[in-house]
Protein backbone atom coordinates (compact mmCIF):
# COMPACT_ATOMS: atom_id res chain seq x y z
CA UNK A 1 0.00 0.00 0.00
CA UNK A 2 1.27 3.44 -0.85
CA UNK A 3 2.00 5.81 2.00
CA UNK A 4 -0.20 8.89 1.51
CA UNK A 5 2.28 10.94 3.54
CA UNK A 6 5.28 9.94 1.45
CA UNK A 7 7.05 12.84 -0.19
CA UNK A 8 7.68 12.68 -3.95
CA UNK A 9 11.34 12.15 -4.85
CA UNK A 10 13.39 15.30 -5.25
CA UNK A 11 14.75 15.77 -8.73
CA UNK A 12 17.17 18.12 -10.39
CA UNK A 13 17.53 19.69 -13.74
CA UNK A 14 14.75 22.13 -14.73
CA UNK A 15 16.58 22.78 -18.03
CA UNK A 16 18.80 20.10 -19.60
CA UNK A 17 21.07 20.07 -22.61
CA UNK A 18 21.72 16.68 -24.21
CA UNK A 19 24.83 17.18 -26.33
CA UNK A 20 26.10 14.62 -28.86
CA UNK A 21 29.44 15.37 -30.51
CA UNK A 22 30.80 13.65 -33.60
CA UNK A 23 34.58 13.45 -33.28
CA UNK A 24 37.52 12.78 -35.52
CA UNK A 25 38.58 9.11 -35.41
CA UNK A 26 40.66 8.28 -32.37
CA UNK A 27 40.01 11.60 -30.63
CA UNK A 28 37.29 10.64 -28.12
CA UNK A 29 39.61 9.85 -25.21
CA UNK A 30 41.61 12.98 -26.01
CA UNK A 31 38.46 15.08 -25.58
CA UNK A 32 37.37 13.15 -22.49
CA UNK A 33 40.73 13.77 -20.80
CA UNK A 34 40.56 17.47 -21.65
CA UNK A 35 36.93 17.72 -20.59
CA UNK A 36 37.57 16.05 -17.23
CA UNK A 37 40.62 18.17 -16.56
CA UNK A 38 39.37 21.59 -17.63
CA UNK A 39 35.62 21.77 -18.32
CA UNK A 40 33.77 20.24 -15.37
CA UNK A 41 34.60 22.39 -12.35
CA UNK A 42 35.00 25.48 -14.53
CA UNK A 43 31.39 25.20 -15.75
CA UNK A 44 29.98 24.31 -12.35
CA UNK A 45 31.69 27.35 -10.82
CA UNK A 46 29.45 29.44 -13.10
CA UNK A 47 26.20 27.78 -12.00
CA UNK A 48 25.90 24.91 -14.48
CA UNK A 49 25.85 21.25 -13.41
CA UNK A 50 27.47 18.46 -15.38
CA UNK A 51 25.02 15.55 -15.07
CA UNK A 52 27.15 12.99 -16.87
CA UNK A 53 29.51 12.15 -19.70
CA UNK A 54 29.19 9.03 -21.84
CA UNK A 55 30.89 6.99 -24.52
CA UNK A 56 28.49 5.89 -27.26
CA UNK A 57 29.06 2.12 -27.43
CA UNK A 58 27.71 2.00 -30.99
CA UNK A 59 29.95 4.76 -32.30
CA UNK A 60 33.58 5.12 -31.19
CA UNK A 61 33.61 8.66 -32.56
CA UNK A 62 30.63 9.92 -30.53
CA UNK A 63 30.90 11.71 -27.16
CA UNK A 64 27.68 12.45 -25.26
CA UNK A 65 27.17 14.64 -22.23
CA UNK A 66 24.41 16.30 -20.23
CA UNK A 67 24.36 19.55 -18.30
CA UNK A 68 21.58 21.33 -16.45
CA UNK A 69 20.54 24.85 -15.60
CA UNK A 70 18.18 26.48 -13.13
CA UNK A 71 16.24 28.40 -15.81
CA UNK A 72 16.65 29.95 -19.25
CA UNK A 73 17.92 33.41 -18.19
CA UNK A 74 20.56 31.96 -15.86
CA UNK A 75 21.53 29.50 -18.60
CA UNK A 76 22.20 32.37 -20.98
CA UNK A 77 24.39 34.13 -18.43
CA UNK A 78 26.30 30.97 -17.52
CA UNK A 79 26.96 30.11 -21.17
CA UNK A 80 28.14 33.64 -21.92
CA UNK A 81 30.42 33.64 -18.90
CA UNK A 82 31.92 30.28 -19.85
CA UNK A 83 32.36 30.69 -23.60
CA UNK A 84 33.66 34.24 -23.22
CA UNK A 85 35.75 33.28 -20.21
CA UNK A 86 39.41 32.36 -19.75
CA UNK A 87 39.08 28.57 -19.48
CA UNK A 88 37.30 28.07 -22.79
CA UNK A 89 39.51 30.61 -24.53
CA UNK A 90 42.60 28.76 -23.30
CA UNK A 91 41.44 25.31 -24.39
CA UNK A 92 38.91 25.79 -27.18
CA UNK A 93 41.38 25.15 -29.98
CA UNK A 94 42.39 21.82 -28.46
CA UNK A 95 38.74 20.88 -27.88
CA UNK A 96 37.56 21.95 -31.33
CA UNK A 97 40.42 20.04 -32.95
CA UNK A 98 38.82 16.78 -31.76
CA UNK A 99 35.38 17.58 -33.21
CA UNK A 100 33.73 17.19 -36.58
CA UNK A 101 30.32 18.38 -35.35
CA UNK A 102 29.18 19.80 -32.01
CA UNK A 103 25.77 21.14 -33.09
CA UNK A 104 23.65 18.10 -32.16
CA UNK A 105 22.10 19.61 -29.04
CA UNK A 106 18.66 19.01 -27.56
CA UNK A 107 17.23 21.50 -25.06
CA UNK A 108 14.87 19.68 -22.70
CA UNK A 109 12.83 19.91 -19.52
CA UNK A 110 11.29 17.19 -17.32
CA UNK A 111 7.84 16.00 -18.39
CA UNK A 112 6.57 16.16 -14.79
CA UNK A 113 7.93 17.66 -11.56
CA UNK A 114 9.28 14.22 -10.60
CA UNK A 115 10.63 12.99 -13.95
CA UNK A 116 14.03 14.70 -13.79
CA UNK A 117 17.15 12.98 -12.57
CA UNK A 118 17.06 12.10 -8.86
CA UNK A 119 19.15 14.43 -6.75
CA UNK A 120 21.38 11.61 -5.53
CA UNK A 121 22.47 11.05 -9.14
CA UNK A 122 24.20 14.43 -9.04
CA UNK A 123 27.00 13.10 -6.82
CA UNK A 124 30.17 12.42 -8.78
CA UNK A 125 33.82 11.54 -8.22
CA UNK A 126 36.16 14.32 -7.04
CA UNK A 127 38.11 16.47 -9.45
CA UNK A 128 40.66 14.61 -11.61
CA UNK A 129 39.43 11.23 -10.38
CA UNK A 130 39.63 8.26 -12.78
CA UNK A 131 36.54 6.62 -11.26
CA UNK A 132 33.81 5.57 -13.69
CA UNK A 133 30.34 4.06 -13.28
CA UNK A 134 29.75 0.51 -14.45
CA UNK A 135 26.07 0.53 -15.39
CA UNK A 136 24.88 0.92 -18.96
CA UNK A 137 22.91 4.12 -19.56
CA UNK A 138 20.50 4.12 -22.50
CA UNK A 139 18.90 7.29 -23.86
CA UNK A 140 16.03 6.74 -26.29
CA UNK A 141 14.93 9.79 -28.27
CA UNK A 142 11.55 9.88 -30.02
CA UNK A 143 11.22 12.67 -32.59
CA UNK A 144 7.87 14.28 -33.43
CA UNK A 145 6.53 16.61 -36.09
CA UNK A 146 4.81 18.69 -33.40
CA UNK A 147 5.35 19.31 -29.68
CA UNK A 148 4.75 16.24 -27.52
CA UNK A 149 1.14 16.32 -26.35
CA UNK A 150 -0.69 15.09 -23.26
CA UNK A 151 -1.98 11.99 -25.06
CA UNK A 152 1.54 10.70 -25.68
CA UNK A 153 2.60 11.47 -22.11
CA UNK A 154 -0.42 9.57 -20.79
CA UNK A 155 0.37 6.63 -23.08
CA UNK A 156 3.97 6.61 -21.90
CA UNK A 157 3.15 6.80 -18.20
CA UNK A 158 0.33 4.25 -18.27
CA UNK A 159 1.65 1.78 -20.85
CA UNK A 160 5.33 2.18 -21.68
CA UNK A 161 6.72 3.11 -18.28
CA UNK A 162 5.39 0.00 -16.47
CA UNK A 163 6.73 -2.22 -19.26
CA UNK A 164 10.18 -0.65 -19.07
CA UNK A 165 10.27 -1.04 -15.30
CA UNK A 166 9.07 -4.66 -15.42
CA UNK A 167 11.89 -5.48 -17.85
CA UNK A 168 14.41 -4.78 -15.10
CA UNK A 169 15.54 -1.37 -16.32
CA UNK A 170 15.61 1.63 -13.98
CA UNK A 171 14.01 4.75 -15.40
CA UNK A 172 16.27 7.64 -14.45
CA UNK A 173 14.45 10.52 -16.12
CA UNK A 174 12.31 11.53 -19.08
CA UNK A 175 12.09 14.85 -20.83
CA UNK A 176 10.45 16.79 -23.64
CA UNK A 177 11.71 19.68 -25.73
CA UNK A 178 11.98 23.03 -23.99
CA UNK A 179 10.16 25.68 -26.04
CA UNK A 180 10.88 28.83 -24.03
CA UNK A 181 12.46 31.70 -25.87
CA UNK A 182 16.19 31.29 -26.39
CA UNK A 183 18.16 33.81 -24.31
CA UNK A 184 21.61 32.90 -25.68
CA UNK A 185 21.83 33.72 -29.37
CA UNK A 186 24.82 31.47 -30.04
CA UNK A 187 22.75 28.44 -28.97
CA UNK A 188 19.61 29.18 -30.99
CA UNK A 189 19.68 25.83 -32.80
CA UNK A 190 19.51 23.84 -29.58
CA UNK A 191 15.74 24.09 -29.16
CA UNK A 192 14.18 23.33 -32.54
CA UNK A 193 13.94 19.52 -32.53
CA UNK A 194 10.64 18.31 -31.04
CA UNK A 195 11.25 15.16 -29.04
CA UNK A 196 10.64 12.96 -26.02
CA UNK A 197 13.76 11.57 -24.34
CA UNK A 198 13.78 8.57 -21.99
CA UNK A 199 16.93 7.83 -19.96
CA UNK A 200 17.24 4.49 -18.22
CA UNK A 201 19.91 2.35 -16.56
CA UNK A 202 20.37 -1.33 -17.41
Amino acid sequence: MENPDAQPPQTCCPIVELRQYTLHPGKRDVLIDLFDREFVESQEALGMKIIGQFRDLDNPNRFVWLRDFRDMPSRAQALKDFYDGPVWKAHREAANATMIDSDNVLLLHPVTPTSGFPLESKTRPPARSNETRSELIVATIYYFDAPVDADFVEFFEKTVKPEVSSSGATILAYFVTEHQREHFSRAAGARRRKCFCLVRAL
